[in-house]
C-alpha cells in the first residue's frame, strides 16, 4: 500500500493499486462472511467438471449468487445435486479478484427438509412409472433352487456377512460379490454398473452368470440411501434380465429401487432367505413325499392282491376248465385208431387197382408204339428238310440270273435317267424366262402407276413445294414468318428464298441464279 502523499492531488486519499484493492475486499469479505448457511434453489447445475469440481449458482426470488464444490467436498456429499433442488449450503464467501465476482464455497450441502427430497422422489417416481419402468407385467419370478446368487453391496459392511451366513445356513450355493460404495459420490454408477455387468456374463463362461441378484445396503437415513433412487439405478434395475430382489435398508426404507426391482425385501437377511430354500426343509418335505409315496405304492398293491384274489375265486378250477377239452381229447384218441386202419385199407385198395396197369406186356406195348410214332417223325423231318434244301437251290439259282442281268438293266435305267434329265433342265429354262417376262411386265406397269402418282408430274405443269429450314413442306402462309430461309422446289431444280412480311420481296435482295438440281438417277432393277 502506497502513501506518498502528493502535492498536486486534490485530496489526501490513499492510493492503492488494483491487486492491492482487490487483495483487500477479498480478506474483507472472508473475514466477515465466513461460515454462512444460505437457503436457495440450484441453477446451472451441469454436473461435476473435467477437474472434479462442481460450479453453479444459488438462487431465490430476487437475488443470485455462485457457489463452488471443490473435488474433495464433492466426493463427500450425502447426495448429488439436481438442478432446481432447494438446498441449504454451508461454507464462506469469497472473491474471485480476476473477475471481481463473489462467490460461496460449499463445504457441506443438504437438502432444505425432507420435504423437498421427497417432492424430488415423489416426481422421479411419476416420471419413471410412466415410461412403465414399475410396472408388473415387468417383473420376473425367482428361480426355485439357484445355483449362483450375485450379491451387489458393499464388501466391508455387515450386510454382506448377513447374508454369506443366513445362505450358508438355509441352502449353501455359489454366491459372486460385486463391490461397491453403496453412499456418496459415484455410489449410483457402480450399482448400475454391477447389475449390467452380471447381466453381460456368459451362461457358459469362465464366471458363472447368477441366476438371482441381489442388491442390498444397510438402514440409514434418507440422505444415505439417496444413490438408491438414482435414475441410472432404477434403470439398471428394470432392466435386468435376471431376476433382482432389492434389500436397501430397513423394512420402512422405500427406495424407488425397490419399486423396479421384481422382488422387495425387507432387509438384506430377508433377501437371502427368498433367494434359497431351507435344504432341511426340503430334504424332510423330500423324506415326507418318500414316505407317502411308499404308502400309496403299498396300499395299491394290497387292493391290487385283493382285486386278484377275488378275480381267482370267481374263476373255475382247474378240473373243470380241462373236463371238456380232456373228454375231446379221448374221444379223438380212440376215433384216430379206426380212422388210421380205415385209411391203410384205402391205401391199399387204391394201390392194388394201380398195380393191376403195371403189367410187362401192356409196358412192352407201349414202348413199341412210341418207337413206331417216333421213326415215323423222323421220316417225316427229313422229307421236310428235303424239300426246303431244293426250295434254296431254286432261290439261289434266280438270284445268281438276276444280278447276271443287272449291269444291263442299270445301264439301260441311266440311259433313261439322263434323257430325262435333259428334258427337265429343258423346261425349267423356259419357265425360268416366262417368270422373268412376267416380273419385267409387272414392274413396268407399277414404275408407270408410280410416275402418275408422283408430285414431280404436279410440279411439270408450273406448281412448286416450298419446304423450311428443316426441309419439311409448308402448307400455309401462317407457319412462316418474316426473315426464315425456305427453298422452293420446281420440277427442274431448287431455289433458296427469304420470306417477308407482306407479299413484296425485299429491295435488297440480291438475284442470285441457281443451277437447277439434277433429279436423282433411279438405277435398273436387272
Amino acid at each position: 500500500m502506497s502513501n506518498v502523499f502528493d502535492g498536486d492531488s486534490p485530496t489526501n486519499l490513499a492510493e492503492y493499486s488494483v491487486s492491492e484493492l482487490s487483495g483487500s475486499i477479498k480478506r474483507t469479505v472472508e473475514t466477515a462472511f465466513d461460515q454462512v448457511r444460505v437457503r436457495g434453489e440450484i441453477s446451472g447445475y451441469r454436473g461435476p467438471h473435467s477437474s472434479g469440481h462442481a460450479y453453479f449458482a444459488l438462487k431465490d426470488d430476487r437475488a443470485r449468487i455462485d457457489a463452488v464444490i471443490w473435488k474433495g467436498t464433492f466426493s463427500r456429499l450425502k447426495f448429488r445435486p439436481e438442478e432446481g433442488m432447494e438446498v441449504i449450503a454451508t461454507g464462506k464467501v469469497t472473491t474471485f479478484p480476476g473477475s471481481s465476482k463473489y462467490q460461496i464455497v460449499i463445504e457441506t450441502l443438504e437438502p432444505a427438509g425432507a420435504g423437498a427430497l421427497m417432492a424430488l422422489i415423489e416426481e422421479r417416481k411419476r416420471k419413471l412409472g410412466a415410461e412403465g419402468l414399475f410396472d408388473a407385467a415387468r417383473k420376473k419370478r425367482l428361480p426355485f433352487m439357484p445355483s449362483v446368487i450375485g450379491v451387489v453391496t458393499s464388501p466391508t459392511g455387515a450386510v454382506i456377512r448377513d447374508i454369506l451366513h443366513r445362505i450358508s445356513d438355509r441352502f449353501p450355493v455359489h454366491v459372486l460379490v460385486w463391490p461397491v460404495k453403496v453412499q456418496g459420490e459415484g455410489s449410483g454408477d457402480e450399482v448400475a454398473n454391477a447389475i449390467r455387468g452380471f447381466n453381460a456374463l456368459e451362461p457358459a463362461g469362465a464366471i458363472p452368470r447368477p441366476d438371482v441378484l441381489i442388491v442390498a445396503r444397510g438402514g440409514g437415513s434418507l440422505e444415505d440411501l439417496w444413490s438408491f433412487n438414482d435414475e441410472i439405478v432404477v434403470r439398471a434395475a428394470a432392466e435386468s434380465a435376471i431376476p433382482l430382489i432389492s434389500a436397501v435398508g430397513h423394512e420402512t426404507d422405500w427406495t424407488l429401487i425397490d419399486y423396479a426391482a421384481d422382488v422387495r425385501a425387507p432387509t438384506p437377511t430377508g433377501a437371502a432367505e427368498m433367494a434359497v430354500p431351507v435344504k432341511a426343509e426340503l430334504e424332510a418335505q423330500a423324506a415326507a413325499l418318500a414316505a407317502r409315496l411308499q404308502g400309496c405304492m403299498n396300499r395299491q398293491m394290497d387292493q391290487r392282491r385283493q382285486s386278484v384274489r377275488a378275480l381267482m375265486r370267481a374263476l373255475p378250477s382247474i378240473d373243470q376248465l380241462l373236463a371238456l377239452p380232456r373228454r375231446r381229447f379221448d374221444e379223438a384218441a380212440v376215433a384216430l385208431g379206426r380212422g388210421l386202419e380205415l385209411n391203410t385199407i384205402n391205401k391199399r385198395r387204391g394201390f392194388e387197382r394201380v398195380a393191376a396197369h403195371l403189367r410187362p406186356d401192356v409196358l412192352s406195348n407201349r414202348i413199341a408204339e412210341r418207337r413206331q410214332t417216333l421213326n415215323e417223325r423222323i421220316v417225316r423231318a427229313e422229307r421236310m428238310v428235303e424239300r426246303l434244301i431244293d426250295r434254296s437251290k431254286s432261290r439261289v439259282d434266280r438270284a445268281e440270273a438276276i444280278l447276271a442281268s443287272l449291269p444291263a438293266r442299270l445301264k439301260t435305267q441311266t440311259d433313261r435317267g439322263r434323257d430325262r434329265l435333259g428334258n427337265l433342265s429343258r423346261h425349267a429354262d423356259t419357265a425360268i424366262r416366262h417368270q422373268l417376262t412376267r416380273a419385267r411386265a409387272e414392274l413396268s406397269a407399277q414404275d408407270r402407276v408410280l410416275q402418275s402418282l408422283s408430285y414431280k408430274n404436279v410440279l411439270k405443269r408450273g406448281y412448286a413445294v416450298i419446304r423450311d429450314e428443316d426441309n419439311r413442306p409448308v402448307s400455309q402462309a401462317a407457319h412462316l414468318s418474316a426473315g426464315m430461309g425456305i427453298a422452293i422446289e420446281f420440277a427442274d431444280g431448287r431455289v433458296g428464298a427469304l420470306t417477308t412480311e407482306g407479299g413484296t420481296p425485299p429491295a435488297g435482295a440480291k438475284k442470285r441464279s441457281a443451277k437447277p438440281a439434277e433429279p436423282p438417277k433411279q438405277g435398273s432393277l436387272f
